[in-house]
């Protein structure tokens, strides 16, 4: 078993390092300031700038296969995502690798026509325009996707939709020209057939972004933010829908699951951030005499935190091996696995180090904060742990129950 990088990875790594330290940190503060000078949802100039500066370098699309993208693997990728995961509110959109469009991008270049690709495909792959993916509700429990309740119903030439969305990532971003909704197209259809997913412009007459969510009080613009979003009577084009009648479902699973190793490879590097700047903090401050880094506390959450990166790095390498080798049906335990193991060691690991901060880990001065906040709310994104849980426990205990029915 070879856990080296091959020759492109290492190459790609050297230069993603290079622009993070000339590029990507140094605009963390500037940022901030212009951030504080725009509205929530608006990006400041100097994402534009980092975008164009990525482009210019051939640091564009990393995470796509297809055409217009990097073409590399999912274990190639690992790490670049995980180098971006040290600045998460801009080195991703800096690259156009940042969700939802990713996730958005995939789903259109499996599943889209032709003419759904060149409208809406090409321009996210370019970077001009950015996509929402609408699919939770908040009148039901969101994760069982077949209790979807919004209706898309065919009217002649048309598809007609009514229903609330919210925590619909990527809708409140300015730039963002097409919502891809879920909704039942079939209520007596089997379960799993019910739903079905349509493209809907974003000004199309009767869509209503009513509100931004946020986030443990942040706005979290580096994903487009999440809005709540009414439907009354939307009417588009029969052609904008994805698939078929009944696929919604399936497509939904489709999209997640490249979607979930993604969020998984940035957070070891959400991770690594943290102990930089635990490891910076108590070597250079004192209490009761001596470095905070000669406290064995400390020493004990340092050395905790390596190994928990360490193992979640392995798994996560090791599942983007199997979806490369074996699919993603292929590497279905081990994508649940991930999804629920990293957001658990990243948060204890942010946590520390928002210890190890004192009051300060917890203000704006240090990106921790702001941290914490997304690895916690990665216990719900694409599914709780719970649900992963579950999934993970009836498939683990499958064959034992086979084998008591015999």
């Amino acid at each position: 078993m070879d856990f080296g990088y091959d020759a492109r990875t290492e190459q790609l790594r050297g230069e993603l390092e290079a622009f993070m330290t000339g590029h990507v940190y140094p605009a963390e503060p500037v940022f901030a300031d212009q951030l504080a000078e725009t509205s929530a949802w608006h990006r400041p100039p100097v994402v534009e700038q980092l975008k164009a500066e990525a482009r210019e370098r051939g640091l564009w699309n990393l995470f796509y296969a297809g055409d217009g993208g990097a073409g590399l693997t999912n274990l190639q990728y690992a790490p670049l995502a995980e180098i971006t995961g040290r600045s998460p509110h801009l080195a991703p959109e800096a690259l156009n690798c940042a969700a939802p469009d990713t996730g958005n991008m995939e789903l259109l270049n499996e599943f889209g026509t032709p003419e759904q690709q060149r409208r809406w495909l090409a321009p996210l792959l370019d970077g001009t325009i950015r996509s929402a993916f609408c699919m939770t509700e908040p009148d039901i429990a969101s994760s069982d996707a077949t209790n979807i309740r919004t209706r898309i119903e065919r009217d002649g030439d048309d598809y007609v939709v009514n229903g609330r969305k919210w925590w619909s990532s990527g809708a409140m971003a300015p730039s963002c020209e097409v919502l891809i909704v879920m909704g039942r197209t079939d209520p007596d259809a089997a379960t799993h057939r019910q739903q079905s997913m349509v493209l809907v412009p974003r000004d199309t007459p009767g869509v209503d972004v009513r509100r931004g969510m946020q986030v443990f009080g942040y706005d979290d613009g580096a994903h487009g933010g999440h809005a709540e979003v009414v439907f009354d009577d939307v009417r588009v084009p029969a052609a904008n829908l994805v698939g078929g009648e009944g696929d919604g479902f399936a497509i939904a699973q489709a999209r997640l699951g490249p979607g979930r190793i993604h969020h998984c490879m940035r957070m070891i590097g959400m991770a690594e951030r943290a102990v930089e700047l635990m490891c910076r903090r108590t070597v250079s401050r004192k209490a009761f005499g001596r470095p905070l880094a000669d406290h064995g506390v400390v020493q004990e959450w340092i050395a905790e935190s390596r190994v928990r990166i360490e193992q979640l790095r392995l798994l996560v390498l090791k599942t983007a091996w199997l979806m490369d080798t074996r699919g993603n049906r292929g590497a279905h335990t081990e994508i649940q696995a991930i999804k629920i193991a990293a957001p658990a060691a990243v948060e204890w690991i942010l946590d520390k180090a928002i210890q190890a901060h004192g009051a300060a880990g917890l203000s704006q001065d240090f990106p921790l904060a702001s941290l914490w906040a997304q690895a916690r709310t990665m216990r719900f994104i694409d599914g709780p742990d719970e649900v992963h849980r579950r999934s993970l426990a009836r498939r683990e205990l499958r064959p034992y129950r086979e084998e008591r029915q015999q």
